[in-house]
């Protein structure tokens, strides 16, 4: 989580909302990809964290199947990213904040639970939640004070 939480970061220092991911091989403790949020930057509403690490995992394995594996995100997943980590088999996810408003695991549609998804990673919640909120509570508290939008 910490590599998570330091993708997190460097979002943030790119005014991007700061959420990090990181894909880790738990047989070996491996990081295979990192990945920050940034659909500002990008022009790509899909490159949220998760997304990000997963293109990169998929593109080092050679595969768009990433069974076995662990994803490790600062904030818990929205639906497109859930949709997408049922899709590359993701054997476990990690999450540290829960997303009252955009989550989709325990919060919101609880993806994995219907009946529709193919592939229910085992999920961690609340991983280091306190520093993961706060992170992103201080960058909205910085933007609102600014006057900055998003």
């Amino acid at each position: 989580m910490r590599i998570a939480l330091e993708a997190a970061q460097a979002a943030a220092d790119n005014g991007e909302t700061p959420v990090g991911a990181v894909v880790v091989d738990p047989a070996t403790g491996e990081v295979i990809a990192t990945g920050a949020n940034q659909p500002i930057g990008t022009h790509d509403p899909t490159a949220h964290a998760e997304i990000v690490a997963l293109r990169a995992a998929a593109l080092k394995r050679g595969n768009y199947r990433l069974t076995g594996l662990t994803l490790v995100v600062t904030l818990e997943p929205c639906a497109m990213c859930a949709g997408a980590i049922s899709h590359a088999r993701i054997g476990r996810l990690v999450f540290g904040a829960e997303d009252a408003k955009g989550g989709a695991v325990v919060n919101g549609p609880l993806f994995f639970e219907q009946p529709t998804c193919h592939w229910r990673p085992e999920v961690t919640g609340g991983v280091l939640a306190e520093e993961c909120a706060s992170l992103l509570k201080g960058f909205f508290r910085a933007r609102r004070k600014s006057g900055g939008g998003m």
